[in-house]
């Protein structure tokens, strides 16, 4: 039988007081449905004190939430709990969160009070509180840079006022695992009443380690992790929620402890958060990031291809998406690329996936990532049936401003090159009338177009063109990074579709006339 862990979101307080992620008080009652919707344990819905804003968010998400303890934040006085309180009157679960500091360095520095002074102050703030609530919890704002002596002093006498949590925090994210795991199991050995609390874990991610911080607490004995949506927060944020939640999930075994969040809301979580504070996380984000469930070196997508939990240690629907995805770029293998134009409707021979493969890495190379529509665009430029009587070698085009632009180009025909050079009104322009003289096919060209087939800087542009040749109409295509290559190789291809059609018109006529002589 495992330990159950509350979650104690503070998206809504902590959380909101990194730096650009304020939300209004219809985008706090909004994430607030949606962590009830996450099954969080405690929502610390925000700091009555601080505005009038702040009090009347807290008070409306206490009437409206109803299935997960509300809590509002006060400093150790009696003004703050006031008034954090006349914010949580309503709810059907409430909960006053009182601190002070707890450290010498913010004694001395920010307090400019004594321990003694502290420690009054904090009895003091929870008895007024617990007059209000049964639930009252206390923290050690810098616990983890505070005496553990007088750490365990304060912790003893908050719970013999009635605390009901006490919060242990990582402030200034200073703490690593094993000494804030040492911090927690002294408490637990130290303090005589410590089994009349549930221990908390508040920790912030200055060095990184926010995550293992709580989990490490949580080893010896915390049984409530405080946390936030993404790992928003102050300076480097705080604990990231999924990564807590998934871990414990992932971990059981080694944790011995679970949670009662529903996990499959946690990718919704995220992303409604990142749409009402415009914070947006990096793609290699655990758990929530657009990386976080991808593969792309061919290896890789071949184990995934066999069994995914030969590179998943957790399936994407445990989160809310929907399913891993096979990102194909550079590292992709022929194994990826076949099962991708098969999911796309296209069973390839071997030669035809060798061939698309080959242009599948030249075009990876160019690109970052290839696209559904690239492809296609791949598939229909260089797996045609088409017999190229020409074949573009080289091409070079000079075209600025106050330049005339140029183009030579070189093509070859059977065993034989040819090149040459001509000027026009642009760089494609100029490319098309060296082919022209090239060829000897007087060509008009009757519509031009370029489209992108994915969206990027990197896109791959897909050209058509249809030209006249002795009043009949050809079409060309071609698609490339580069949209003068795709223009010249789009042209190059109609003229190819003509000539072959010209071949076929003079093979057939000959056969019949043959046929006519017998």
């Amino acid at each position: 039988m495992t330990d159950r862990v509350y979650i104690f979101d503070t998206t809504l307080r902590d959380g909101e007081q990194s730096p650009g992620c304020s939300m209004n008080f219809t985008e706090k009652i909004r994430m607030a449905r949606q962590l009830e919707r996450l099954q969080v344990d405690v929502i610390e819905a925000g700091f009555p004190i601080a505005s009038e804003g702040d009090f009347e968010s807290v008070k409306e998400i206490a009437k409206q939430i109803r299935t997960v303890t509300i809590a509002g934040l006060s400093r150790a006085n009696k003004g703050d709990i006031d008034r954090a309180w006349e914010s949580l009157k309503h709810a059907a679960k409430p909960r006053i969160h009182t601190f002070i500091a707890t450290s010498d360095i913010h004694l001395k520095y920010k307090l400019k009070k004594s321990r003694e002074e502290v420690l009054d102050a904090a009895v003091k703030a929870v008895r007024l509180a617990k007059s209000y609530c049964d639930d009252v919890e206390f923290s050690c704002e810098d616990a983890s840079r505070s005496d553990i002596d007088y750490l365990c002093q304060i912790v003893e006498a908050v719970i013999a006022e009635g605390a009901t949590v006490v919060n242990i925090p990582d402030t200034v994210g200073y703490a690593i695992p094993n000494d804030y795991g040492k911090i927690m199991r002294s408490l637990v050995e130290r303090v005589p009443n410590i089994n009349k609390v549930i221990l908390s874990a508040h920790c912030h991610d200055d060095l990184g380690m926010a995550v293992a911080n709580s989990l490490a607490a949580v080893m010896n004995g915390a049984r409530q992790i405080e946390c936030t949506v993404n790992g928003i927060g102050e300076r480097a944020g705080n604990a990231s929620l999924e990564e807590i939640a998934m871990s414990i999930r992932t971990r059981t075994e080694a944790l011995n402890v679970h949670t009662n969040i529903n996990t499959e809301e946690i990718y919704k979580s995220s992303k409604l958060l990142v749409s009402l504070t415009g914070m947006h996380i990096q793609r290699n984000k655990a758990i929530v990031g657009d990386n976080a469930f991808a593969h792309e070196a061919g290896i890789h997508q071949d184990g995934m291809l066999k069994n995914s939990i030969t590179y998943e240690i957790m399936t994407p629907q445990s989160v809310g998406i929907k399913h891993s995805t096979l990102v194909l770029g550079k590292h992709s293998g022929r194994h990826a690329l076949k099962q991708r134009y098969a999911e796309l409707g296209y069973n390839l021979s071997n030669e035809e996936l060798e061939r698309a493969y080959l242009v599948f890495t030249k075009v990876a190379d160019e690109k970052k990532q290839i696209f559904d529509d690239d492809l296609v665009a791949i598939l229909q430029d260089e797996l045609s049936n088409l017999e190229e009587t020409y074949k573009l070698e080289t091409f070079q085009v000079t075209s600025g401003l106050n330049l005339v632009p140029t183009a030579t180009v070189g093509l070859k025909k059977g065993n034989e090159f040819f090149q040459d050079s001509a000027t026009g009104d642009g760089p494609v322009d100029a490319a098309y009338r060296a082919i022209e003289r090239i060829t000897g096919i007087g060509v008009e060209l009757l519509d031009y177009s370029i489209k992108s087939v994915a969206w990027g800087r990197d896109a791959i542009g897909e050209v058509f063109v249809k030209i006249a040749i002795d009043g009949y109409v050809f079409n060309g295509r071609s698609a490339s990074t580069d949209v003068i290559t795709g223009s010249v190789k789009a042209y190059l291809n109609a003229i190819n579709h003509a000539v072959s059609a010209r071949f076929r018109k003079e093979r057939d006529s000959s056969v019949r006339q043959e046929a006519q002589a017998v």
